[in-house]
């Protein structure tokens, strides 16, 4: 089955995570992705663990399907060979720190020369002009300047990150999303762009209601746990032997929890009768809430809760989410076979196209193992 991007060449000069993650996405739905690596020691996660038979099980993750040349951005026979390559090639896709490729010649300016319609996608942790645009940065770093750190864990505990790495994440999508429109303009036009994608406007674009609750209300919006900020019950609440999750946002699921807890009366309570005077008495309600799981496992009241039609969810550790049937069958953990790690298993996308639906079924690359092949076909042309 043919898929969506074939026959799109990507060349990737990103390492650890984000630009990673935005060409991965690109290579499970069809397209020539070659990694550009730096000869000898090749992308930083080559050496972050967990490692299977001694392959970064990391690395095997975010660069499945891709090609990898080693090729040293300073030398200038490589540098020649890799100026061939832009001449033939869709997308750039790029993470160091800006001015860098710049100052090899390799930046957007330069490279249009050789190619008008190419897409070229720079992702940094600032973006590329601003007063912070020169700053390093990691995932933690744009978590905390874009916000999300101040909002993130329990008011009488210090600020924490997320769990996962959102600001990478966040800028990987937004870059994937970018490159795509980019590319459909260029299929109604002829025309390349250059897309800025910086980490920190990724993780405030997706503060989402916390920037409007500032900019109408001028209300700061600070660590609140795992409540929601306007809408209750919206919380993690104690049962008999661990924790659930109940996620109420209308009157009409209220009212159902209210039959699953025993007091219908809650319907007409004052206090609780609509979103945000329940929010008003969060804690009250949650004191009913739990005096009820109280007496009832979790099992016990997740499938209560969920005959009635309640939004709600034990809370799955990893473990859990991994061996679950439904992340099976959904294809969210996909197999691909290493020639030297074996079968790694590794997530899957979790975006599923009728037509053309992705496909992972190629292990990530050696480290320079297709050196040969890219450059055998670059001499066919004419470049040493």
């Amino acid at each position: 089955m043919k898929r969506p991007l074939e026959n799109i060449k990507v060349l990737d000069f990103s390492r650890v995570l984000a630009g990673p993650y935005c060409t991965m996405l690109f290579a499970d739905l069809g397209a020539d992705v070659l990694k550009i690596e730096k000869p000898g020691s090749g992308d930083d996660t080559r050496h972050f663990g967990p490692f299977q038979n001694d392959e970064s099980a990391y690395f095997g993750f975010l660069n499945r399907g891709k090609k990898s040349i080693e090729l040293n951005l300073k030398d200038e026979v490589d540098k020649e060979q890799l100026l061939q390559l832009v001449k033939e090639t869709d997308v750039i896709v790029e993470n160091f720190r800006p001015g860098v490729m710049k100052k090899l010649g390799l930046d957007y300016e330069t490279l249009k020369e050789l190619n008008p319609q190419l897409v070229y996608t720079s992702i940094s942790g600032f973006g590329q002009f601003g007063p912070y645009s020169q700053r390093p940065a990691y995932d933690l770093v744009a978590q905390a300047m874009g916000g999300m750190t101040s909002i993130t864990g329990h008011p009488d505990n210090p600020p924490t990150r997320t769990g996962s790495s959102l600001g990478d994440m966040s800028a990987a999508l937004y870059a994937a999303f970018g490159t795509m429109v980019a590319l459909y303009h260029r299929e109604r036009t002829g025309e390349g762009q250059f897309l800025d994608i910086a980490m920190m406007d990724s993780i405030f674009a997706m503060l989402e209601t916390n920037v409007l609750r500032y900019t109408v209300d001028r209300i700061v919006p600070s660590r609140i746990g795992s409540r929601h900020p306007i809408s209750t019950p919206f919380d993690i609440y104690g049962a008999k032997d661990g924790y659930i999750v109940i996620a109420i946002a209308n009157d009409p699921l209220f009212a159902r929890l209210c039959h699953v807890v025993e007091r219908p009366e809650l319907i007409d309570d004052p206090r609780f009768v609509t979103d945000s005077l329940r929010t008003e008495h969060e804690k009250e309600l949650k004191e009913i809430i739990e005096e009820w799981l109280s007496s009832y496992t979790v099992e016990e009241a997740e499938n209560s809760m969920n005959e009635a039609g309640v939004p709600c969810s034990r809370i799955n550790s990893i473990k859990d989410v991994v061996e679950d049937e439904h992340t099976k069958i959904r294809e969210m953990l996909v197999e691909v076979d290493h020639p030297i790690a074996g079968p790694m298993k590794v997530p899957g996308n979790p975006v599923k196209l009728s037509l053309t639906p992705p496909s992972i079924d190629k292990a990530p690359p050696l480290l320079g193992e297709h050196n040969d092949e890219i450059k055998k076909r670059l001499l066919k042309v004419g470049i040493d």
